[in-house]
């Protein structure tokens, strides 16, 4: 059980750092891929591209095709409803934060 609750905790923080990076650019996955290796997060495309999606169809995102290189490329961008929401969500972590630093 601790097990799927630290998953469902790490999935959350991707989706946080999706929407992050979404807001200051278009992101794309082999790019983030590298990004989440970056900090440490070691997921699949399996993994990654149903988190875009899953964004995506709930409004907090949306994409752009590009041919790059003969190849279409999913850019991502962050939308009003992510912005919205990222920005209370930043609010709650640095809350939560906070307050797990308590007296350490």
């Amino acid at each position: 059980m601790e097990n799927k609750l630290i998953r469902d905790l790490l999935f959350g923080f991707i989706r946080l750092h999706i929407l992050h990076h979404a807001s200051k650019e278009p992101v794309f996955g082999a790019k983030f891929q590298n990004e989440l290796k970056r900090h440490g997060y070691d997921i699949s495309y399996g993994t990654l591209y149903p988190i875009f999606h899953k964004l995506e169809k709930d409004g907090y995102i949306s994409s752009e095709k590009e041919n790059v290189n003969g190849k279409i490329r999913k850019y991502y961008s962050i939308t009003k409803e992510g912005i919205a929401i990222l920005k209370n969500a930043k609010v709650k972590a640095n809350e939560l934060v906070s307050e797990l630093n308590e007296g350490d």
